[in-house]
């Protein structure tokens, strides 16, 4: 594994000091989210109980930017993120969120791809404030992203390789079932 495919590791000390072990020099959370942007997976652990600090760092980083006005999530996305903090909705939501990011990594030509999934799984209960919600988080998203850097050429090249489009279509789908299986679970 090279380098730059090993997540950056970042270690807190007691002090909360953020230490960057690759550089020998300490970081602040926006030089982190700066990591991140860039494309580099970051690792965040306490030095002293080895624990791992990364999901705790990554909220952080994402409710400064929103509370600077930095607004990306909807409003109504936030309250249905609190909701999904339940026991019955807990095993749906991040595997939704996570197939909404992948695609939009994937740009707007994959989506189009899989409408005629989209068709079935309309017919699921709930499926329509889901797809409603989604619609929302995405265009902001994509509000956000068009502003980054380089966003516009890796979607070019995302439509070059079609062996990779093939193979991404084929995970969209295995997981869109996945997902259209626990749904149905849900709804009765």
């Amino acid at each position: 594994m090279s380098e730059t495919e090993k997540p950056l590791l970042i270690k807190r000390y007691a002090s909360r000091r953020l230490y960057n072990t690759e550089s020998s020099d300490y970081v602040t959370l926006e030089d982190i989210a700066g990591f991140i942007r860039a494309g580099r997976e970051v690792q965040i652990v306490d030095l002293k109980t080895g624990d791992d600090l990364t999901r705790q760092y990554l909220l952080q980083i994402v409710a400064e930017h929103e509370s600077r006005g930095e607004n990306v999530l909807p409003l109504d996305v936030l309250t249905d993120l609190v909701r999904s903090y339940t026991a019955q909705a807990q095993s749906v939501v991040p595997q939704f969120l996570a197939m909404s990011f992948d695609m939009l990594r994937e740009g707007p030509n994959k989506l189009a791809a899989i409408n005629p999934m989209m068709a079935q799984m309309s017919k699921m209960p709930g499926f329509d404030a889901m797809q409603r919600q989604q619609q929302a988080f995405m265009e902001q998203m994509m509000v956000g992203w068009q502003k980054i850097p380089g966003f516009a050429e890796g979607e070019a090249e995302a439509e070059a390789s079609t062996d990779s489009a093939d193979e991404d279509l084929s995970a969209i789908r295995r997981q869109l079932a996945a997902l259209e299986a626990k749904l149905s679970k849900m709804g009765k």
